[in-house]
């Protein structure tokens, strides 16, 4: 993605967890610098921006070191976080099941204890000789020790988590009921397209990671079925911790047949959002998977005589922008007003029933 659209998504990640975006800055260097990731120019340049913004945090586009992230504060003085912690931040708030507040504490422990030495680094100072202990070192080895101990818990309680899953796909198996996982950049309108099809009670908002927990879903197609299961939204440079914990969730999809690709056509990003997603479905091992491609929120776009579109039949009359990459064959639809769900759900049913749909179940 590019530097400018990658800033324009962590403006919205900040505007998600509830702050106000006051200015923001870029540079263009080989390398980081190792001590402050920016170089000292660009950092007197930040700093002197406070007296005119009175600017109480600072948030970095990409992930800092423990060591960067503490000489930056000292240096700015105000609270620094990198693009990691803010998403553990904006996923916090939003975890509601057991499960989801399970994977998001444990996510947030491993990427505090790498930072624990600056937290105490005030009282390293009152070490005495070499070889005397200081309460500092004491307090940091305690906090080591209790961290350490509470990720091993979560780890075992997320481990109990993915057994349960494991027994409750073998179920599905078993029932011979085909699964379509919906998959997508987050914010691509996931949610409202799970509604629109099977007429969920999915919690919908224009906001970054609006939902965290899978949600599963029954449509009737004809004299068959399938399950539609939603998973949490994708996002590029998802923090490590993140992509581990949540490993439990998105094995959802292993199980799939089909997976159902949400893309957000009105995204100036739209091509390296989709790229993110192909690459978290490799590195899951599933891509494999027969993939239908979708672009959501067909109303944005414009009809070939400027005007926006008005009704469904204006569908028809719509072109998927040049240049963005489709993976099989994809459907326009706006998950908003309803229009192109019926045609997505025949189309669904044939591909994993050889019929169309004709009846949808709440």
């Amino acid at each position: 993605m590019p530097p400018r659209e990658s800033l324009r998504e962590l403006a919205r990640l900040v505007r998600t967890a509830g702050a106000t975006v006051v200015g923001q800055a870029r540079q263009r260097r080989p390398h980081p610098s190792p001590a402050t990731y920016i170089g000292s120019g660009k950092l007197e340049e930040v700093r002197a921006a406070r007296a005119e913004t009175d600017y109480t945090m600072v948030v970095f586009d990409e992930q800092l070191t423990p060591a960067q992230q503490l000489r930056l504060e000292a240096a700015l003085d105000v609270k620094v976080l990198d693009r990691s912690a803010l998403i553990l931040d904006i996923f916090a708030g939003r975890a509601r099941s057991h499960e989801a507040a399970l994977q998001v504490e444990l996510a947030q422990h491993e990427y505090l204890l790498p930072r624990l030495r600056g937290q105490w680094q005030h009282l390293e100072r009152l070490e005495g000789a070499i070889g005397a202990r200081g309460p500092g070192e004491t307090q940091l080895e305690t906090d080591r020790r209790l961290i350490g101990g509470r990720i091993s818990r979560l780890k075992k309680q997320i481990q109990k988590v993915r057994k349960q899953r494991s027994l409750h796909r073998r179920q599905r198996e078993r029932t011979g009921v085909p699964i379509v996982g919906l998959v997508g950049y987050t914010n691509a309108g996931k949610s409202s397209l799970m509604r629109a099809l099977a007429g969920a009670d999915a919690f919908v908002a224009d906001a970054l990671f609006a939902t965290l927990d899978p949600l599963t879903r029954h449509i009737s197609a004809g004299n068959g079925a399938f399950l539609l299961t939603d998973t949490v939204g994708f996002i590029q440079k998802l923090p490590t911790q993140l992509a581990s914990a949540f490993r439990a969730t998105l094995e959802e999809l292993e199980t799939a047949d089909l997976l159902l690709h949400a893309v957000d056509i009105t995204s100036e990003a739209v091509e390296a959002q989709e790229a993110t997603v192909l690459e978290v479905l490799e590195d899951l091992g599933i891509a494999h998977l027969p993939v239908l491609t979708v672009y959501n929120k067909a109303d944005g776009l414009t009809l070939p005589d400027g005007s926006a579109p008005a009704s469904e039949a204006d569908l028809a009359s719509l072109e998927v922008p040049a240049g963005v990459g489709e993976v099989g064959e994809a459907m326009l639809v706006s998950a908003l007003h309803g229009w192109g769900i019926a045609a997505l759900r025949d189309r669904l049913a044939l591909e994993l029933l050889g019929e169309p749909a004709l009846a949808v179940s709440e």
